[in-house]
């Protein structure tokens, strides 16, 4: 089974309005609006991927009679990045709230010559044998964290299935993990992807620093 990539962005819809204030430096200045529109967008991530799961009938009583309905039956695990992955994970648990999670500590680590190196420091996860599993970051630029995150969590178990969710991705990012993920049942969803990667791993036009944007700036 080849790796699936799905960017629901290029399908008009107002996902795309929810996108495009993410980017504008003008709404930026709103941490609060910003975090909403992240959070937004991970609700209609989960919707999408809604109809990726498996399903089966269920009977449930009304006041009248009895209703029958198709309910998902995977369980999932709901997998984020911090800080910046935050707003977008609760975003998808508002829709899969019965979803287990997990919390990941990796970020950037600068030398003083301006290169960097993925620190991973800490990994909170449930067992991930035969679940649906979701990995969540806002933004994919190199890849290299996402894929540390990834092959940390499958240190856990073999999902099911695993879906990568980002809002806004570079090419380059997306090509270095359909290179280097060993688990072939993989889906990556995007909501954009940006043509260019600076020499300093940053996405453009992309939107700067999404965890500041959320939570205010860091040493």
């Amino acid at each position: 089974m080849k790796i699936m990539v799905k960017v629901i962005g290029e399908n008009n819809s107002v996902l795309n309005q929810f996108i495009a204030e993410l980017r504008d430096i003008n709404v930026q200045n709103d941490s609060m609006r910003f975090r909403r529109n992240m959070e937004r967008i991970g609700e209609i991530f989960s919707y999408e991927i809604s109809k990726e799961l498996h399903y089966e009938n269920r009977q449930v009583q009304t006041p009248l009679g009895v209703a029958e309905v198709n309910l998902p039956s995977d369980q999932l695990v709901l997998a984020t990045i911090l800080r910046a992955g935050l707003p977008l994970h609760q975003g998808m648990l508002n829709y899969f709230d019965k979803a287990e999670n997990a919390f990941i500590s990796a970020y950037r680590k600068y030398s003083k010559d301006g290169s960097f190196r993925i620190q991973f420091e800490h990994l909170s996860c449930p067992k991930v044998d035969g679940k649906v599993l979701v990995i969540i970051d806002p933004m994919l630029a190199t890849g290299a964290s996402m894929l540390l995150a990834y092959k940390a969590i499958l240190e856990r178990g073999t999902p099911k299935h695993t879906h990568i969710v980002s809002a806004i991705a570079s090419k380059e990012g997306v090509d270095y993990m359909k290179r280097n993920l060993s688990q072939k049942s993989v889906t990556i969803w995007l909501g954009a992807v940006d043509d260019e990667l600076t020499v300093k791993s940053y996405i453009v036009p992309g939107l700067g620093d999404s965890g500041d944007l959320a939570y205010g700036s860091k040493e």
